[in-house]
C-alpha cells in the first residue's frame, strides 16, 4: 500500500490510475473486487480512496465507518496483510450525504511502475469501459508527450503527469483539535505527501484532500480525565474547527499562509484567509490527519491531469468551466458525451453563506430546523455541477470553512488529456 520511492534514474516510472466506482450500499465493494479479479488493478497498488456514502454527513454518520471497514477487509483478503495495518497507512476519505442527484460512489487511486512510455488504462468511463485517449494526428503527438511524463501544456494542461502522494500525521489528541498544533501537524503531513509524490513546488499542487478527526463526547471526557482542556466539547463545532485547522495547515504548506501561531485566533473568524486548493472532511472514524496530495510532476507518466478553481458562491457555474478549461473540456452548457467520457473524478467543496444571502437574495439554509444546512448546500451545489458535467458521481462535501472564498468553495476535476 505504501508508495515506493520514485525512480531517480532512467527506467520505470510511476503512473497514476483512477477508477470511479459505484456502490449499491455503503459496504458494497463489488466493483473494486471485480477490478482485482480482472487484473486491472492489484490490491497492493491501491494508495488512496475518496468516496461519497449515503449517510447524513454528520457526527453520527456510520456509513463512512461501514465503508472503511469493508474496504480494509477486502484489501486485507487480497494482500494477506492485517486490515488494521492497511487502515493506518492508506487514506480513505469519505463524505456522507448524497442529496438530490448525487450518486454514491468511490474513487480508487492506484500507482504502478511502468517502463517509460508504456501506459496502463488510466480509468473507467461512465459506462464502465476503459477510456483510451485518441492517438491520431496532433492528438498522437500530445499523447506521446503525456505518456512519457514530459512537461507539456497541450490544451492548456499543467506540465507533467498527474502524481499522488499520501501521508498521515501522528494521532491527534482531542485537546489539539482546532489549535495551532493541529495546523502544524497538517502542514508537515502535506509537505511529506508532496515529497512522496515528487512534487517539488507548491504551485504544482492541484488539490489537497484531507480527513481530520473530531472531538466526541468520549474523547472530550478522556482528555479531561487526563488533565487536558479541549477547545470545544461540542462534536459538531469541533468538526468545524478541525476542518478550519486542516485548511490552514494545507495553506501553510502551499505557501498561501504564513506559519504564525498568532493566526490561531483567525480560525472560524477571519474568512478572508483560506486555501484555494484544499478540501477538508472530518469524522469520528479517523484518529490522525490523513492527507492526499494531487499535483503534476515530470517524474510521472500517463494521460491524467487535474484542474481546480475556487467558487465564489453557490451559484458560481463559471468556476466549473474554469476547472475544465485546462483539461481541454468545454461545457456549452453541458459537456458533450465524448468529453464527459474523459472525466475520471470530480471533487467539490461548498458552504452555505453564513451571511444569509447569495448574490443579494436571502437564503434560508441556516434557519431550517428540518434539514441541516450542509445537506441543503450539498444538494444545491451538487445539482449545479452535475448539470454541467451530465453526471451525478461527484464528491460534494459541505463544511468549507477556509476552503475557497467565504460562502463559496472550490471545484476540482481529473480528466484524460490528449
Amino acid at each position: 500500500m505504501t508508495s515506493a520511492p520514485l525512480p531517480t534514474a532512467a527506467g520505470p516510472r510511476p503512473q497514476l490510475t483512477v477508477h470511479r466506482l459505484g456502490m449499491a450500499h455503503p459496504g458494497d465493494l463489488s466493483e473494486l473486487a471485480a477490478l482485482f479479479d480482472a487484473g486491472a488493478v492489484a490490491a497492493d497498488e491501491v494508495v488512496a480512496v475518496i468516496g461519497k456514502t449515503e449517510g447524513n454527513g454528520g457526527v453520527n454518520d456510520f456509513t463512512r465507518g461501514y465503508f472503511t471497514q469493508s474496504l480494509m477487509q477486502l484489501l486485507a483478503q487480497r494482500t494477506g496483510r492485517p486490515a488494521e495495518a492497511i487502515w493506518r497507512e492508506l487514506p480513505c476519505v469519505l463524505s456522507g450525504g448524497t442529496e438530490g442527484v448525487l450518486s454514491p460512489h468511490y474513487v480508487v487511486f492506484s500507482r504502478r511502475l511502468l517502463p517509460a512510455g508504456e501506459t496502463h488504462a488510466a480509468g473507467i468511463g461512465p459506462e464502465g469501459a476503459h477510456y483510451t485517449p485518441p492517438a491520431t494526428g496532433t492528438d498522437a503527438k500530445a499523447q506521446a508527450s503525456a505518456d512519457t511524463g514530459a512537461p507539456t501544456r497541450a490544451n492548456g494542461a499543467a506540465p507533467g503527469a498527474l502524481a499522488i502522494g499520501t501521508a498521515f500525521s501522528a494521532p491527534t489528541p482531542a485537546q489539539d483539535i482546532g489549535r495551532w498544533r493541529q495546523v502544524r501537524a497538517v502542514a508537515q503531513a502535506v509537505r511529506a505527501a508532496m515529497d512522496q509524490a515528487g512534487i517539488d513546488r507548491p504551485e504544482d499542487v492541484a488539490f489537497v484532500q484531507l480527513k481530520c478527526p473530531c472531538v466526541t463526547s468520549a474523547r472530550a471526557q478522556a482528555a479531561a480525565a487526563a488533565g487536558h482542556a479541549v477547545l470545544t466539547a461540542d462534536p459538531g463545532r469541533s468538526m468545524a474547527f478541525a476542518r478550519a485547522a486542516g485548511a490552514f495547515g494545507a495553506a501553510i504548506a502551499l505557501g498561501e499562509l504564513p506559519d504564525d501561531p498568532a493566526l490561531e485566533g483567525a480560525l472560524l473568524q477571519d474568512f478572508d484567509r483560506f486555501s484555494a486548493r484544499a478540501s477538508v472532511s472530518c469524522g469520528v472514524e479517523v484518529e490522525a490527519n490523513e492527507v492526499i496530495v494531487l499535483g503534476h510532476s515530470a517524474r510521472w507518466q500517463g494521460p491524467l491531469r487535474m484542474g481546480c478553481a475556487p467558487m465564489r458562491d453557490a451559484l458560481d457555474i463559471a468556476a466549473v468551466g474554469q476547472a475544465l478549461r485546462p483539461l481541454g473540456l468545454q461545457a456549452a452548457p453541458q459537456l458533450p458525451a465524448a468529453q464527459a467520457a474523459r472525466v475520471a473524478a470530480v471533487f467539490v467543496k461548498c458552504e452555505p453563506d453564513r451571511r444569509g444571502q447569495v448574490r443579494g437574495a436571502r437564503h434560508t439554509m441556516l434557519d431550517d430546523t428540518d434539514i441541516n444546512a450542509q445537506r441543503h448546500i450539498r444538494g444545491a451545489v451538487g445539482g449545479l455541477v452535475a448539470g454541467v458535467l451530465g453526471d451525478g458521481r461527484i464528491f460534494v462535501s459541505g463544511g468549507a470553512e477556509h476552503q475557497g472564498p467565504d460562502g463559496g468553495g472550490l471545484v476540482a476535476v481529473i480528466a484524460h488529456v490528449g
